[in-house]
């Protein structure tokens, strides 16, 4: 029940597929005889310097992976120099991952139905220290997800969505099909609109990144409505199946925020290579989390911090391999995809 939990996408896990494929069909164009014997991969978000444009993605319930769950994902962002994101749905609270030492952390929210459970909950994560907020913006209703629905997927007894625990939200119930689904639909605000955006910056002083944009028009949007910057996301394929993979939507977004805020791409990312060719397309750093769960699951803190460090390996390697020693070396340039070949003419039938 928890692997497919978190490694199933909705309906017919095409886009789930998708977000993997698409970064195969986009090919490098290296660059020879460059001095690349120091390479700089250091990079700075929202004004925080970062060790590499490598940050962990919110993902739920980490405890269900390691008995650790969020704090050993805390530790190993934190030696790793980089940005961890915590879910709304953590099996740890925003107080505790706080209290596993410094580092530099994002809260991603979901925007409950009573706003006074959001505005309280922004508010304990700015107290916490948390440095920026990502708002999930794609999920009024949760994707079929037909893994969960088979297995009627609920939050085991023994844990709880910890943000939530004095609030009487905490808990998951029973249901026929997900139990998730049934949370989502009691919960969770379907009226979400832009003027939402505008209303969390009248009650925190916290950036505010807008994760789950696919479009260009939902870029200006986000633009418009004052966002920090946006998260290119179709949510690990977990809610509208047939949505492009994230890769893909990538460069329409950059071209539509025209550098007025930073572009991140969340989905597929599995290698170096994937970061770099997301780098050559416009983005300004990338967001993971199914290879994290699974090292969660493997090793505790040892197999995040292993997951990241493999991760900094393999991209030092490409960029190494490209002819690029920092990150502002890394062109549109260094990859060439699908949308830059001219579609050759049908030949005519004889």
């Amino acid at each position: 029940m928890v692997f497919d939990y978190y490694a199933s996408g909705a309906e017919d896990q095409w886009t789930l597929a998708e977000n993997r494929n698409a970064f195969s069909r986009i090919l490098f164009r290296p660059r020879i005889l460059i001095d690349v014997s120091k390479i700089d991969m250091t990079t700075t978000v929202l004004g925080f310097k970062i060790s590499m444009p490598i940050m962990i993605a919110p993902t739920a319930m980490q405890k269900m992976a390691h008995p650790e769950g969020e704090y050993a994902t805390a530790r190993a962002a934190s030696a790793a120099g980089t940005i961890m994101t915590l879910s709304s749905w953590a099996t740890s609270s925003v107080e505790e991952v706080a209290s596993t030492g410094p580092g530099i952390r994002f809260f991603q929210l979901y925007v409950y139905k009573d706003r006074h459970v959001v505005a309280q909950l922004v508010r304990r994560a700015e107290r916490a220290g948390f440095k920026a907020i990502a708002l999930t913006v794609d999920t009024p209703r949760l994707g079929r997800r037909e893994a969960d629905i088979k297995n009627r997927f609920t939050l085991p007894p023994y844990l709880t969505l910890k943000n939530f625990e004095g609030l009487d939200l905490g808990k998951m119930d029973k249901s026929n099909d997900s139990g998730l689904a049934s949370y989502v639909a009691g919960q969770i605000d379907r009226s979400l609109s832009w003027k939402d955006v505008k209303w969390l910056q009248t009650i925190t002083k916290l950036p505010i990144l807008v994760k789950g944009v696919l479009t260009a028009e939902d870029a200006r949007l986000a633009v418009q409505a004052g966002a920090a910057g946006i998260i290119v996301s179709n949510h690990g394929a977990r809610q509208l199946d047939y949505v492009p993979a994230t890769i893909l939507a990538l460069e329409e977004v950059v071209k539509a925020a025209q550098g007025r805020v930073p572009v991140f791409l969340d989905g597929g990312v599995r290698r170096g290579t994937d970061v770099f060719k997301a780098l050559a397309l416009g983005a300004s750093g990338v967001f993971f989390g199914r290879p994290v769960l699974y090292s969660l699951a493997a090793e505790g803190e040892a197999g995040v911090r292993k997951v990241l460090q493999m991760l900094r390996e393999e991209f030092e390697l490409t960029m190494a391999l490209s002819g690029c020693r920092s990150l502002n070396e890394i062109t549109r340039n260094h990859v060439v995809t699908d949308w830059d070949l001219p579609h050759p003419r049908p030949l005519p039938r004889l």
